[in-house]
Parts: structure tokens; sequence; C-alpha cells
């Protein structure tokens, strides 16, 4: 699995236990853990994509 792909499914897990959570500084832990592995995604999508710009 790409590392873009294995991140947005943390991603998903995350948010997906933050919404199940009844404990909420649990669920806004994982939320922000969601955010991180959503903004790590983005990172490595645009280093891809600049790559490619400069070939």
């Amino acid at each position: 699995m790409k590392p873009t792909k294995s991140l947005k499914k943390q991603a998903e897990k995350a948010e997906a236990v933050a919404h199940r959570s009844e404990d909420t500084e649990h669920a806004e832990q994982m939320h922000n853990l969601a955010e991180a592995f959503h903004a790590q995604a983005s990172a490595l999508k645009a280093e891809k994509k600049k790559g490619k710009a400069k070939k």
C-alpha cells in the first residue's frame, strides 16, 4: 500500500474512534491525530507532485 493511502486510512480510523469515544478529551486527541495524518498525506502528495514537475 502506498504511504499516502496508508496515512489516509489511518486518518479514517482515528476519526471513527473519535466519533465513537464517549470521553471528550480522548475524542479530541483522536480528531487531532486524524488531522495530522491528513496533513502528512497532503505533504507527501505535494512532494511527489513537486518531484514530477522537476523531471
